[in-house]
């Protein structure tokens, strides 16, 4: 079941969402993701959004487009608004909560400096199903890549509440805190499920340590 509520199954989301493109950014379903709102049509986007439904489209956009109108992946993931503040300088600090993925089918003309999206969420029904799939997931195998990342990068982790993350959670927000390229995570967000997901985690971890000099290490 969903944690949101009024969202449980694909027909209860909206059509047309507003749309973040940002690289290197993902989100999945129960995951969260704190923002720092500062461009004037992404601070209008958060305005309408709460005014309405509350939820915004995290989407990468593809590194092959153009700079200026950049072509968005097909795949995005729909977030709530679960926490929002404002700053004396005008920015706002929101978190979303991630609900489901969705399908972009087409971009819609509007007036609105920031982007919007026809979206289909039918085919991450799964995504409405909180820790579908954990008991196939190779939690000792998650568990491997990563001590093995953190060693090789001299970083520090909350072991103890690794141990007590279940599968999903733990898959999850090591998807979203890894230092991976834009490619990497969009194939991590596309996963058929958590089992696949994890093993791409595994795959795109043990590639890196075995490069010898993986990317800047953000894990916490």
């Amino acid at each position: 079941m969903s944690t949101h509520s009024g969202l449980q199954r694909p027909a209860d989301c909206p059509a047309v969402i507003p749309v973040f493109p940002l690289p290197g950014a993902l989100l999945l379903p129960r995951g969260q993701m704190p923002l720092n709102i500062f461009e004037p049509r992404y601070l209008k986007m958060v305005d309408d959004a709460l005014r309405g439904d509350r939820l915004i489209g995290m989407i990468q956009p593809d590194p092959d487009g153009a700079a200026a109108h950049p072509k968005l992946f097909r795949v995005g993931c729909a977030g709530r608004i679960t926490q929002y503040a404002e700053t004396g300088d005008g920015r706002y600090l929101i978190s979303l909560t991630g609900v489901s993925r969705f399908r972009m089918e087409s971009e819609v003309a509007s007036a609105e400096h920031y982007r919007l999206c026809q979206v289909s969420y039918d085919e991450f029904a799964v995504d409405f199903q909180a820790r579908a799939g954990e008991e196939q997931v190779d939690r000792a195998g998650v568990l491997k890549a990563l001590r093995d990342f953190v060693e090789s990068n001299d970083l520090k982790v909350d072991w103890a509440g690794i141990d007590e993350a279940p599968n999903e959670a733990l898959v999850n927000a090591l998807c979203m805190m890894s230092p991976f390229g834009i490619r990497e995570k969009q194939a991590m967000l596309e996963a058929a499920d958590l089992k696949t997901r994890a093993e791409i985690l595994i795959a795109v971890t043990q590639m890196e340590l075995m490069r010898g000099s993986g990317p800047e290490p953000t894990m916490q």
